[in-house]
């Protein structure tokens, strides 16, 4: 066998164990930004195209997932412009992505906020990155981070307080 054909495999297969890491933390990531299932499918499909086409090189698996965050985020917030969505048309699509029953109302909240809340929510809250990963990965200050959360939380209280929620933690 060429050294190409093995290349090309070893490539092929870097590629698939990738799709298969972090296509569900990526999903709910872009999900969460577009809040329909099949944008949110096809800004995934996006992300992982240009993870094939530009073959970037990574420090380590971190530095790949945070670049994978990155791109999923910036393709996801370009369809929000063009769509000019904001509101969640399906929460029952909600189970579909691994939310669980108790968190659903919660995530169909955090999903109302605007687009620039959602993300630092959903990183930090659901998948657990601190605030200076999450600044280096959507590229701003880690005290606009902390900003956004915070804010994130008040909006996110006068909601479960407006509508009720209080048997939810």
């Amino acid at each position: 066998m060429c050294a190409v054909t093995l290349e090309y495999q070893d490539e092929r297969r870097h590629i698939e164990y990738a799709v298969e890491k972090y296509s569900r933390m990526l999903f709910r990531i872009c999900y969460s930004l577009l809040c329909n299932k099949e944008d949110a499918e096809d800004a995934l499909q996006e992300t992982f195209l240009r993870y094939m086409t530009k073959a970037p090189l990574f420090r380590d698996s971190e530095h790949e997932k945070a670049w994978l965050i990155k791109v999923a985020t910036n393709i996801s917030k370009n369809m929000c412009r063009y769509k000019a969505r904001n509101f969640c048309e399906n929460l029952s699509e909600l189970r579909d992505i691994g939310v669980s029953d108790a968190d659903i109302d919660v995530f169909g909240l955090i999903m109302r906020m605007p687009s620039k809340y959602k993300i630092v929510m959903d990183l930090y809250y659901i998948e657990g990155y601190k605030s200076n990963e999450i600044a280096q990965i959507i590229n701003i200050s880690p005290v606009a981070v902390r900003k956004r959360l915070q804010y994130g939380r008040t909006l996110l209280k006068k909601e479960l307080e407006r509508d009720d929620y209080s048997d939810i933690q």
